[in-house]
């Protein structure tokens, strides 16, 4: 990655989701929620000055705007500055963002096909596909297999992006999933309730 602004911009969004994940963890969801608010505007600030293709940054945004409770504005931002990217139609980390926002946004017909252009990129995208296709077609058992799938994962991991064992993306999933009567609430630390 190049540097410049836009990199520095990601680290401090990178580092604010952590200290949110922090509170999170300390069960302090309040205040996880209002940094994680503080993280979408930096992802938000870092996607703006970054270099075509940068959909990791949208990635970061969306997942902190779920956990802020901020899901259905920042879906609809999302769909809208990749509506007319061709580059993203070809992207698995573009699919994921546009995955998720369908789902938020009760696109339940767009997310089996953006699911699909994840798979190429393997493992963790493959898990999460998964899970946000089950959680489209309301297949409570194949949601709650692929979630604990990506549980596991997490949490044999020896790193993590912002420095915080969690599991952030089966909390953001447990989120989208309460709203479809499907959360499976793993009585696992790194899956944390928000």
């Amino acid at each position: 990655m190049q540097d410049g602004e836009h990199r520095e911009l990601m680290m401090t969004a990178i580092a604010t989701e952590g200290e949110g994940h922090s509170a999170l963890l300390a069960g302090d969801p309040d205040t996880a929620r209002a940094t994680y608010a503080r993280a979408v505007e930096q992802y938000r600030a870092s996607w703006e000055v970054a270099p075509p293709k940068s959909y990791g940054r949208l990635v970061g945004l969306l997942k902190a705007a779920v956990l802020a409770g901020q899901a259905a504005p920042a879906a609809a931002e999302v769909r809208a500055l990749l509506d007319g990217d061709d580059n993203a139609e070809g992207s698995p980390v573009a699919s994921y963002v546009l995955a998720v926002a369908a789902l938020i946004c009760g696109d339940d017909e767009a997310v089996a096909p953006l699911a699909a252009r994840m798979q190429p990129r393997g493992d963790a995208f493959e898990r999460t596909a998964s899970a946000l296709s089950a959680l489209a077609a309301r297949d409570a058992t194949a949601y709650a297999n692929a979630l604990a799938a990506i549980a596991m994962d997490f949490s044999a991991r020896d790193e993590y992006l912002t420095g915080v064992a969690i599991a952030d993306t089966a909390v953001m999933l447990e989120l989208l999933a309460v709203q479809r009567d499907m959360a499976v609430k793993p009585a696992s630390p790194m899956v944390p309730a928000i």
